[in-house]
C-alpha cells in the first residue's frame, strides 16, 4: 500500500512539475489596455490563468498608444492593444502599424461594421456617445440640462462643459469626427470654436468627465453613457442625469488588435481569440464596464439595458472617412480653438 501511495505521489509531483514547466514554456505577452483599468486587469489575469502565458499590461489612452507605437516604428514594446475606440486603431492601420490576423472567433461578431475589413482590428464592445450632468449643480445654478449638440454653445453653459482632449483620447477624436459627419467640416469647426468658449477643461482620458461630474468639479460632460452607468451602479452616485443628443449621436467600437512587429505573435493571436470569446467579454460587466457586446455568444449587459441605452438610435458613422481623415480633422480642431489661450487641458 505504501508503495502504491509512493507511486501516486510521484505521479502527482511529476504532473505538477509538468504543468509548471508548461506554464514556464508558454512565454509572455504585453498588452496596452485602453479601456478602464479594472476591466483590462481582469482580462489579462483571466488570459494568463487559462493559457499559462505570463501577461502584463499598461493602461494608456488610445491617443497615447497611437503616439507611442508610431514613435516605436515597427518595434513595439507591447504585443496587443485591447479596448478603446476604433478611430485611433484605424489611424494605426492606415499607417501600417497593425498586423492583420484572420481570427477564427470573428465568426461570432454580429455585424460587418464591428471589424476591420482587412482584419487589422476586431470589435469587442459598442458604446454610445452622449451628455451627462450633475443634477445638484444644475439645480443650484438654476439652469436646464442640454438636449442637443447646439445647446452646449449657449451662454448659460459657459465654463461648465468638458470633454476629452482629441490628442490623447479616442473619445475626443470620435466627438470631432461625429460633428464633421453630422454638420460638414466647416460648420463643425465653427461649432467647436463656439463650444470652446464654454469648455472648462479638455480631460486626458475619455472617461475623465464622467469621474469629475458626480463630484461637481465639472457640471456637464460629453462622453460615453456607459461610463455614467458605472458611476451610478458601482459608485452609488444618484446625482447624475444623462441623455443622447436629440439630433443624433454616434458610437464607439471598442477594439483589439495585434501590433505589427510584436515580439510574441503566436501568443498575441491566442489573445485575440480569447478577446472574441465569452470568457473575455463577459468580464466587462463584472468589472464596471457596461458597453454593449458585439459577439453573438456573450451575456446581455443588464445595466445598460436598464438605463435605456439600447433604445438610442445612432448615425451611420463613416469609419472609412475617420480612418483617413481623423488626423487632419484633429489638427483643424486645434487651429480653431487656438485663439483661446486659457489653460483647459488636464
Amino acid at each position: 500500500m505504501k508503495k502504491i501511495c509512493s507511486v501516486i505521489a510521484s505521479l502527482l509531483i511529476a504532473g505538477s512539475t509538468l504543468f509548471a514547466a508548461s506554464n514556464k514554456n508558454a512565454g509572455s505577452l504585453v498588452v496596452y489596455g485602453s479601456c478602464e483599468e479594472e476591466y483590462v486587469s481582469a482580462v489579462c489575469a483571466k488570459f494568463e490563468k487559462l493559457t499559462g502565458i505570463k501577461t502584463s499590461y499598461q493602461r494608456l489612452s488610445t491617443g497615447e498608444v497611437l503616439t507611442k507605437i508610431a514613435e516605436e516604428n515597427g518595434k513595439p514594446s507591447a504585443d496587443v492593444w485591447f479596448g478603446g475606440t476604433t478611430d485611433p486603431y484605424n489611424e494605426a492601420a492606415a499607417k501600417g502599424l497593425l498586423l492583420p490576423y484572420d481570427a477564427k472567433n470573428a465568426k461570432h461578431i454580429i455585424a460587418p461594421q464591428f471589424k476591420d475589413a482587412n482584419n487589422n482590428w476586431f470589435g469587442i464592445y459598442r458604446g454610445i456617445l452622449g451628455f451627462f450632468w450633475n443634477t445638484e449643480e444644475m439645480k443650484r445654478i438654476g439652469i436646464q440640462p442640454p438636449k442637443d449638440w447646439d445647446d452646449l454653445t449657449k451662454e448659460q453653459y459657459k465654463g461648465l462643459v468638458s470633454f476629452a482632449n482629441p490628442n490623447t483620447a479616442g473619445t475626443g477624436k470620435l466627438i470631432v469626427n461625429t460633428m464633421v459627419q453630422m454638420k460638414g467640416h466647416d460648420k463643425a469647426m465653427d461649432y467647436f470654436k463656439a463650444l470652446d468658449k464654454n469648455i472648462v477643461q479638455y480631460t486626458k482620458s475619455g472617461s475623465g468627465p464622467s469621474k469629475l461630474v458626480p463630484t461637481g468639479e465639472i457640471v456637464i460632460g460629453i462622453g460615453f453613457l456607459h461610463d455614467v452607468v458605472y458611476q451610478i451602479v458601482d459608485n452609488g452616485y444618484d446625482n447624475l442625469g444623462m441623455t443622447a443628443p436629440a439630433s443624433g449621436t454616434s458610437y464607439e467600437i471598442g477594439a483589439t488588435a495585434i501590433f505589427k512587429g510584436a515580439k510574441n505573435v503566436e501568443n498575441a493571436k491566442k489573445f485575440i481569440e480569447f478577446a472574441l470569446s465569452p470568457d473575455c467579454v463577459n468580464l466587462a460587466q463584472e468589472n464596471g464596464s457596461y458597453q454593449f457586446l458585439v459577439i453573438d455568444n456573450a451575456k446581455p449587459v443588464k445595466a445598460a439595458v436598464k438605463a435605456g441605452l439600447d433604445k438610442i438610435k445612432t448615425i451611420n458613422y463613416d469609419f472609412e472617412d475617420a480612418k483617413y481623415h481623423t488626423s487632419q480633422y484633429v489638427q483643424d480642431f486645434f487651429k480653431v480653438i487656438a485663439s483661446d489661450d486659457r489653460v483647459k487641458t488636464k
